[in-house]
């Protein structure tokens, strides 16, 4: 994520809880109450916003998690187009009798 992008994220965070504040008043809420309310509404937001954020460490879904995934897949795919064929088959028969073995239903 870029600055920009974190400074817009601010700014509009800043701008809907005065707006939460704006509507909530507008529906009758006295200034403090409104306040009250406006600040659980940003503090749940941001208990998602973290639940969200926990998860996607937890899980390995960041992004760099799959920037290096996909950086590493592309490696390997490298690799073994640089194979020649007969490094290749070699390849594959030493990966055959593995793949056997780990079958359970050989």
């Amino acid at each position: 994520m870029r600055r920009i992008d974190i400074i817009g994220i601010g700014i509009g965070v800043f701008a809907l809880s005065g707006l939460v504040f704006v509507v909530l008043q507008f529906a009758g809420l006295d200034a403090t109450n409104a306040g009250i309310w406006t600040q659980a509404v940003l503090v749940a937001g941001l208990l998602g916003w973290l639940a969200t954020y926990i998860l996607r460490a937890a899980t390995g879904s960041m992004t760099y998690h799959q920037q290096r995934r996909d950086y590493e897949e592309a490696v390997l795919q490298k690799r073994l187009e640089e194979l020649t064929p007969e490094e290749l088959a070699k390849l594959q028969a030493e990966i055959e009798p593995g793949k056997q073995s780990a079958d359970p239903k050989n």
